[in-house]
């Protein structure tokens, strides 16, 4: 089995899940397909009644989050002959909203879907250890290297998200192929405003080097605890953030009477 690229095109565009908050669940996840590339700057979006029907929402609904996604300027739209909505990957627009994401998001929240990141990666490490060729064990090799001579944090998110996709296909596992990009596409938005130093990209890159040396030694439960623990940390780390954006919304809410600091307070 080998992941096809319109299979992460296929999670963005699949129906959402009942619920309330369904203006901001397509904001969410067309933001997070933005952060990860899936769909690229300039490319123009299916048309509200397709989009709507493919994502299981009401025409308003789209609407309002195309709204807000063109407030947020991360969508632009143009009327008559060959108008529509077109994607705009500003960096700013992505960071901004990732901080209000990992600001609104639960601790508990945030720590169950790092638990379920880290089943489903680590799953994904352990049977790549039994299953993937020395092909694709030389192709994690290079996205890593690429990950490494990134200068830029959208960048590096991006091939770091290709490497756990390409690591779940070389399990040779459809569902989890499918799984971790959905994952991907709810933790890139989330990661997204929290910025990497070069010693934490170092260090990052450090640990998937280890997993792919022990999927190509055929230790799969080694892969799987090093996939497991990274993953906690980053977990930790994105707990922490939470935690300081929290406080620090309160604070400003106390002096100015709103809810949300800036998104240029720093996340770390």
């Amino acid at each position: 089995m080998r992941l096809l690229p319109g299979d992460a095109r296929q999670a963005v565009f699949a129906p959402l899940d009942d619920g309330s908050g369904r203006s901001e669940a397509v904001v969410r996840r067309l933001g997070s397909a933005i952060a990860l590339g899936i769909i690229v700057d300039g490319e123009q979006l299916p048309s509200e009644t397709q989009l709507a029907a493919m994502l299981n929402v009401s025409t308003v609904t789209l609407r309002d989050a195309l709204s807000e996604l063109r407030a947020r300027g991360l969508v632009s739209t143009r009327r008559g002959r060959g108008g529509g909505s077109f994607v705009r990957a500003s960096e700013e627009a992505l960071t901004e909203l990732s901080l209000g994401r990992l600001h609104e998001i639960g601790s508990t929240d945030l720590r169950e879907l790092g638990d379920v990141h880290a089943a489903v990666a680590g799953t994904a490490a352990r049977l790549c250890a039994q299953r993937a060729t020395a092909s694709e064990i030389a192709r994690l090799r290079e996205i890593l290297d690429r990950m490494a001579a990134s200068p830029e944090g959208i960048q590096q998110r991006r091939i770091e998200s290709r490497y756990y996709i390409d690591t779940a296909a070389a399990a040779q596992s459809v569902r989890l192929a499918r799984k971790e990009i959905e994952l991907q596409a709810e933790l890139g938005q989330l990661l997204w405003g929290t910025p990497r130093s070069a010693p934490e990209l170092a260090s990052t890159v450090a640990h998937h080097r280890q997993v792919v040396d022990a999927i190509e030694a055929r230790d799969g439960d080694l892969a799987r605890r090093i996939t497991e623990d990274h993953i906690g940390e980053v977990t930790g780390h994105l707990i922490d953030v939470h935690l300081r954006l929290t406080r620090r919304g309160q604070q400003h809410s106390a002096r100015h009477g709103s809810h949300f600091p800036p998104a240029a307070a720093g996340a770390g």
